[in-house]
């Protein structure tokens, strides 16, 4: 018999054998994954007003989530944490930072950051909703 179950978490256990599945297949094929979860945290006086959620795989930078507080948006404390990111993995061989956003969200400050629309899988449904798929390369010649 085949059970197909949905749980808002896997246990530790689960994970675990998922993760060492995971290297294993991917070592056979000689590719090292060099997965990491990691977050900057900008703060004001000792404040948090700024936070980015990410994780690094493979030679990409992928940024999950990214917030400001309400209060200090508009004041380019956006603009310092991307360019953290930027500047922590510049010529440690990390190709790329991939991020996907909502029309709703922050389109345009991605923009304004350098990074590239990849492509747009628009939403029919609510057009708030479409997401924008964006990549900044690292120029590294």
């Amino acid at each position: 018999m085949i059970i197909i179950e949905y749980v808002d978490k896997v246990t530790a256990d689960l994970n675990e054998k998922m993760e060492q599945g995971l290297l294993e297949y991917e070592t056979s094929h000689g590719i090292d994954v060099n997965y990491k979860r990691f977050s900057l945290v900008l703060k004001k006086d000792h404040d948090v007003v700024g936070i980015i959620n990410a994780f690094h795989s493979y030679n990409s930078i992928h940024i999950e989530d990214m917030w400001v507080d309400s209060a200090q948006r508009g004041k380019g404390y956006g603009r310092k944490l991307i360019k953290a990111l930027g500047d922590h993995f510049k010529g440690k061989g990390v190709n790329n930072i991939n991020l996907v956003t909502c029309a709703f969200q922050a389109p345009d400050f991605y923009r304004k950051c350098g990074f590239k629309e990849e492509f747009v899988r628009a939403n029919q449904q609510n057009p708030k909703l479409t997401m924008i798929f964006f990549v900044k390369f690292f120029d590294e010649h």
